[in-house]
């Protein structure tokens, strides 16, 4: 694993349940804002949902976005409403609320 795939993973393990962050959050952890798609790109290849939630990454808007499941982002939703988060036609209501941003990098 590369050193950038390894920071987004690191970021992505930091936001807790009932909590979700973006892409662009991700991205301006890391030092440049303009990574929102690298940092799509790597979570697409997670293959360790479970210790690396990448459920709980969207778009800064408030869209869900996708997710690399077999039931994609309809998943992806049921994941975030079970663990507390209101979504209301694909995108998070009150943003604000559940955003995360204090990452620590490593």
């Amino acid at each position: 694993m590369n050193k950038k795939n390894f920071e987004v993973y690191n970021l992505t393990k930091q936001i807790p349940r009932g909590k979700i962050s973006t892409y662009k959050e991700i991205a301006k952890s890391l030092g440049n804002k303009n990574l929102v798609r690298v940092v799509g790109y790597i979570l697409s290849r997670n293959t360790d949902r479970i210790n690396i939630p990448c459920h709980r990454v969207i778009r800064s808007n408030g869209e869900i976005g996708g997710y690399t499941s077999k039931n994609g982002t309809s998943e992806k939703i049921e994941i975030l409403k079970s663990e507390g988060i209101i979504i209301r036609d694909k995108k998070v209501v009150d943003l604000d609320i559940y955003l995360f941003k204090k990452f620590k990098l490593s």
